[in-house]
């Protein structure tokens, strides 16, 4: 019961339900362990094993919105005012998280269920049609690699705090758990060792992802999120050489409107934008919108818990900003983002692929910018749309313009740490803005570290 029980709390599997249904429910023995020969025998079984991936991935407790809301959370100083009764989030605004967080257990959970998953797929590569194969591969690792990073930034301190070659970030696992062993207590890695790992899988997806694949991972869906990843880490050469590739593949374009960027406020399920390079697909049959819950008011399907602030909107926004169009008042005031319990979640939008390209240019002033456009090109991309002329881009403007164009997105907190910008009174480095390794994960892993002030 013991092996159970640590099984079911660090890496959870979706071959669980492999239970044979001709025994009555009192003749099930308990087990922990599960027979690979029996459970991923063709291209078919890999494939679908991979669809269980996404749907781990995209969950509300991981890509589906919790994290990036957390984040948000933990970065606000005046522009959410929470209502909200879950002690979870109450101790995520307040910056006093407990190790006995759920919300904070359910991100690891999830994460690392979604990264078993892939691993299960990874590591039955060789059962898939050759046609198929490299697509597979490369979704799987876009997965793992993505699930990484997210969980690298917010369980471990950030890539230019300290020294990442001994800062510990989270455990690295390549291959599927199937039984609770010694090899099943991992040690947390060095931060630097998971952000390798992570752009090593990236890497890999983006060579072996096609460039169109429907609501799936792409090639500049693995392009992007290495974009995002290089620039986390200050290696501003290789996040616009990403970004570049994305902008420059001419799969997506920009939305007429800001707000069309965004599913409709109250409209049923629909399709990705045109600016959407990855979104999380969200049914009334896989779940609902993780930023719906709790940004949304309950008029579309939210609790109507994170109020934004009047002030805060019109002290942030030009008043010829298109953007301060994006939020709407139901008796307070709510972004517009979100205005739909199951719209799709854009993970990443076309605009911060301009961004980056434009910051990285301006910090590495190359005789030549990369993508043969200046920063102030870039930038007018972005604010053109919002109806805004542009006459200078320096770092400020193009910082600034990130929080215009990405608010509550959850990009607030990972600016503040890669910037070095405090929070308030809060030092970007603190203790408090890093979440603590779950307790519950700490009782079942005699190897795991817990992080400074937990």
């Amino acid at each position: 019961m013991k092996k159970t029980y640590i099984y079911n709390l660090i890496f959870a599997s979706m071959l669980l339900a492999a239970a044979s249904s001709c025994k009555k429910a009192l003749e099930i023995n308990p087990v922990d362990t599960i027979e690979q020969s029996n459970a991923l025998l063709t291209s078919k079984d890999v494939e679908v094993a991979l669809v269980g991936a996404y749907a781990e991935f995209g969950s509300r407790n991981f890509y589906g919105g919790r994290p990036f809301l957390m984040a948000d959370f933990l970065a606000n100083t005046n522009a959410i005012q929470w209502f909200g009764t879950y002690e979870e989030l109450t101790q995520t605004i307040n910056k006093r998280i407990l190790k006995t967080n759920t919300f904070v257990n359910n991100v690891w959970a999830d994460g690392y269920t979604a990264i078993n998953d892939a691993n299960n797929v990874i590591s039955a590569i060789a059962k898939v049609d050759a046609a198929k194969k490299n697509k597979v591969e490369g979704e799987a690792k876009f997965i793992r690699g993505a699930s990484y990073f997210e969980l690298v930034r917010l369980f471990g301190k950030a890539y230019n705090d300290g020294s990442p070659t001994t800062n510990l970030g989270v455990p690295v696992v390549l291959t599927p758990t199937t039984a609770v062993t010694e090899a099943s207590y991992v040690s947390r890695a060095t931060v630097a060792a998971v952000y390798t790992q992570v752009i090593a899988d990236l890497t890999d997806a983006e060579a072996k992802l096609p460039a169109t694949n429907g609501f799936f991972a792409t090639k500049s869906s693995a392009a992007g999120m290495l974009a995002r990843v290089y620039l986390q880490m200050g290696n501003y050469a290789a996040a616009a050489a990403a970004a570049n590739r994305v902008i420059t593949s001419n799969n997506y374009s920009l939305n007429a409107a800001f707000i069309d960027a965004f599913p409709a406020m109250g409209s049923s399920p629909g399709v990705n934008s045109s600016e959407d390079i990855f979104a999380v697909q969200v049914t009334t049959l896989t779940g609902f919108n993780g930023f719906n819950e709790f940004y949304g008011s309950s008029t579309y399907g939210g609790r109507g818990d994170a109020i934004i602030s009047q002030s805060w909107v019109n002290s942030t926004y030009a008043a010829n900003d298109d953007r301060i169009n994006a939020f709407y008042d139901d008796g307070d005031l709510f972004t517009s983002k979100y205005a739909n319990l199951y719209g799709n979640v854009p993970v990443m939008r076309l605009p911060e692929m301009y961004l980056i390209r434009a910051e990285a240019n301006v910090r590495l002033a190359p005789a030549a910018p990369v993508g043969g456009r200046t920063p102030l090109q870039d930038l007018a991309v972005v604010r053109s749309r919002a109806g805004l002329t542009t006459t200078t881009a320096t770092l400020a403007d193009i910082l600034n313009e990130r929080k215009l164009e990405l608010a509550f997105e959850g990009f607030a907190l990972h600016d503040a740490k890669r910037t070095q910008t405090n929070i308030g009174s809060i030092a970007w480095n603190a203790n408090e803005l890093v979440f603590p390794i779950p307790q519950r994960e700490m009782d079942a892993n005699k190897n795991l570290v817990q992080n400074a002030g937990y």
